[in-house]
Order: structure tokens, then sequence, then C-alpha cells
């Protein structure tokens, strides 16, 4: 394995993963999507601070700015 894992898996956590039926192996495996889900979450999105930053940016006039700022809002209230 190259690559470095920064999450371990533990000795005891391999053993029980291994007598896993299908069932508890859906139960686990859905549990860890969920926890990731909820830990992304948590992050979120200043829409002021990033309006202010591409205004900085030449050549992006308000009219274009605002389609930016709808664009944006649409896919992050989807």
């Amino acid at each position: 394995m190259s690559e470095q894992n920064i999450y371990t898996l533990s000795r005891e956590t391999y053993k029980q993963i291994k007598g896993f039926n299908r069932e508890q192996m859906q139960r686990f495996v859905g549990q860890i999507y969920k926890n990731a889900e909820e830990s992304s979450n948590g992050t979120s999105l200043d829409l002021d601070e990033l309006r202010g930053r591409i205004g900085e940016i030449k050549g992006i006039g308000e009219s274009r700015l605002n389609e930016i700022m709808e664009v944006i809002k649409e896919y992050v209230n989807s």
C-alpha cells in the first residue's frame, strides 16, 4: 500500500468485519456513510465573503457577479 491512510482500522474492528454477514455489513457501511455525511454538513460557506472575493477579480462587474452568485446559491441549496 503506497498511499498513507489517515484512518486506521484496529485489529479488533478488522476481525469483526471479517465475521459480518450481509446485513451486518450493510449496517456497518451505512453507519460510516451517515457519519461522513454528518461531518461534511458541518462546513459552512459565507456567501457574503465569497461575493466580496469574487468581486475583487478584475473584469467581474456587478452584473456578472450577480449571475455567478445566483448559480452558487442554486448549487448550495440543491
